[in-house]
């Protein structure tokens, strides 16, 4: 994990801004906190990535820290140890795992990591209600301000349809046909009560897209709403 550690520091601060019609403005760099949230195969990896590449050239001087809980999951249960094998086995059959291994896993990321000085991009948590409470939690003890959620919304036949493609590309152990519409019943079953305590809640900026659309598309539409562009 420590590809994640970044030992440049930067305060947000005030800058002067030149806009395409030469006029002046002043705009706010700030250290974003942004969360990536929709049904599997929805996109949100591929955005995020897009994302972590604006803001490299936005704000070069701001490190990103870009935590992938589903990459973190494959590379946990890659271990030899009693909660792997059971979480392998449940991945496999396509169920949630635990919210208490989510949290355990992005909580140590957290703790050993965040310096508070970077951007922080979130894809794939919370995968629940309890998860989010306890993320946003974490969130206010780590002192993120004014975070963001970027819902993808798609229908549960692209998500198939999405998830069958990449299936077929990748062979990931996950994406067979059971595993794939337990997953999508499980996002309508417990991710959604999730985005909707996003959507009412006013601590967060909620964002949400159409992700049935060309990646390009999505991603202006992402960067429209965000930063105006």
């Amino acid at each position: 994990m420590s590809e994640f550690r970044f030992p440049l520091k930067q305060e947000a601060h005030e800058i002067a801004c030149v806009f395409p019609n030469a006029a002046w403005y002043t705009c706010r760099v700030q250290k974003e906190t942004l969360i990536f949230i929709g049904a599997s195969g929805c996109g949100k990896g591929t955005q995020a990535k897009l994302l972590v590449e604006k803001l490299r050239v936005r704000t070069p001087n701001i490190p990103i820290f870009y935590l992938q809980t589903g990459q973190y999951f494959r590379e946990f249960i890659k271990q030899d140890n009693l909660a792997a094998r059971i979480a392998r086995e449940e991945i496999e059959r396509g169920l949630r795992a635990p919210d208490f291994l989510a949290m355990h896993l992005w909580s140590e990321v957290f703790v050993q990591n965040l310096t508070g000085d970077e951007h922080l991009i979130l894809d794939g948590s919370p995968r629940s209600l309890n998860e989010a409470h306890n993320l946003d939690i974490a969130l206010k003890f780590f002192r993120r301000e004014n975070p963001a959620v970027i819902h993808l919304k798609v229908s549960s036949d692209w998500s198939y349809q999405r998830l069958k493609e990449r299936a077929a590309i990748e062979g990931r152990a996950d994406d067979n046909d059971e595993s794939i519409r337990r997953r999508i019943s499980w996002y309508e079953r417990d991710v959604l009560p999730a985005v909707n305590y996003y959507r009412r809640d006013r601590d967060y900026e909620f964002v949400e897209i159409d992700g049935e659309r060309p990646i390009d598309v999505v991603h202006r539409d992402i960067m429209a709403h965000l930063f105006g562009e």
